[in-house]
């Protein structure tokens, strides 16, 4: 293979490309008629550029529309957080954990809803803090408050209790749970939901700033209907 060979071949890509003048292709056409070599290269080139067009273009992933416009939507929230939104999420992501573990050895965080004797009785949890001291200087306690609606009771055997725990948000409201111990039934389950939504807790606090924490609520002792 001659310098003129190497030149020619170098340009397979662009002549099937269309990017050369019209003198150019016409030289690289003329040198392939006269050179059997680069014939036999050009015709592979041709034929690997024929298997990728019968590939046809990558379909773009289903709903690929719909989820760029949620993570725009979520990096132009993430830019339009104020001070106090950056230091609940710090305080959740950082320093709860460490005041929650220093608290530990002081207080109780525990808040427990027990003793609802009856159906009649059974209107609001009967929320009791049980907590030594709850002046932990920048961290205050979540308290409950009230309930924003009269609810049925959660039936639950007296016998075995159920311990769910509560994520609290910065109003005081439950947004989440998981049932910690003891099962519950469908019915009760429900029941359990409707009464934390209508929940209302005050908020525990970071050196007088309303921030995300969990509770730990006991339900037991309830009768059951009939």
């Amino acid at each position: 293979m001659n310098t003129n060979c190497e030149q020619v071949r170098s340009l397979f890509s662009d002549y099937l490309d269309g990017a050369l003048t019209g003198h150019e292709m016409m030289d690289i056409s003329s040198h392939l008629e006269s050179c059997q070599a680069c014939k036999a290269e050009f015709t592979g080139w041709r034929t690997m550029q024929h298997s990728l067009a019968m590939i046809g273009t990558a379909k773009a992933p289903q709903n690929l529309g719909l989820k760029l416009r949620l993570a725009i939507s979520h990096e132009k929230v993430k830019s339009n957080t104020t001070w106090k939104d950056r230091l609940e999420l710090a305080w959740a992501n950082t320093l709860r954990p460490v005041v929650l573990r220093t608290a530990a050895g002081l207080a109780s965080a525990t808040i427990i809803v027990g003793g609802m004797l009856g159906m009649l009785t059974a209107v609001t949890p009967a929320a009791q803090s049980v907590m030594a001291d709850d002046d932990l200087g920048a961290y205050t306690q979540p308290h409950y408050k009230y309930s924003a609606a009269n609810m049925d009771a959660v039936l639950v055997d007296a016998d075995n209790p159920v311990v769910v725990e509560a994520l609290l948000n910065a109003r005081g409201q439950i947004y989440d749970y998981s049932i910690v111990s003891g099962t519950l039934s469908a019915d009760a389950r429900h029941n359990l939901e409707q009464r934390l939504l209508v929940s209302v807790y005050e908020p525990a606090k970071v050196f007088g700033t309303p921030v995300r924490s969990r509770i730990i609520l006991t339900f037991s002792g309830i009768s059951v209907r009939g």
